[in-house]
């Protein structure tokens, strides 16, 4: 793995646990804080995958276009596309008043965050804990 690659990869983690962390914590867990670190995981594990590949990172959070730009690489990208799909609009509107995330979203936001950082852990050799 290159470098800035193993940088992004560190970048989404770090969202990761955040994610976790904030679904799980007893008091005042922050749910719009859950979905959006979920969609940061993803977006940083696909520019992991970009970068990886030499290819250009475009400035965008929209999930979808960055995960189309992947299919040409891997075809397996196919298998992520309704969990990509379901993060895609956590960028922005949770950190704006006008959308509230409660709890049941949160729950599955995460659930699909796993199963899209168990996919590029495997497509970058990693351990799946």
């Amino acid at each position: 793995m290159k470098p800035l690659t193993a940088e992004w990869v560190e970048k989404a983690e770090g969202d990761f646990v955040t994610a976790r962390r904030e679904r799980y914590a007893r008091n005042s867990p922050n749910y719009n804080a859950v979905c959006f670190h979920t969609q940061q995981m993803a977006e940083k594990y696909i520019k992991a995958f970009l970068q990886e590949h030499e290819e250009a990172i475009p400035r965008t959070h929209d999930l979808v276009d960055l995960l189309n730009i992947c299919l040409p690489f891997e075809p397996k990208f196919i298998d992520i596309e309704t969990d990509i799909k379901s993060l895609n609009g956590y960028a922005i509107g949770v950190r704006y008043p006008g959308q509230t995330i409660y709890k049941e979203e949160a729950v599955e936001a995460l659930h699909h965050a796993i199963i899209v950082r168990k996919f590029f852990r495997e497509i970058f050799n990693l351990t799946t804990d």
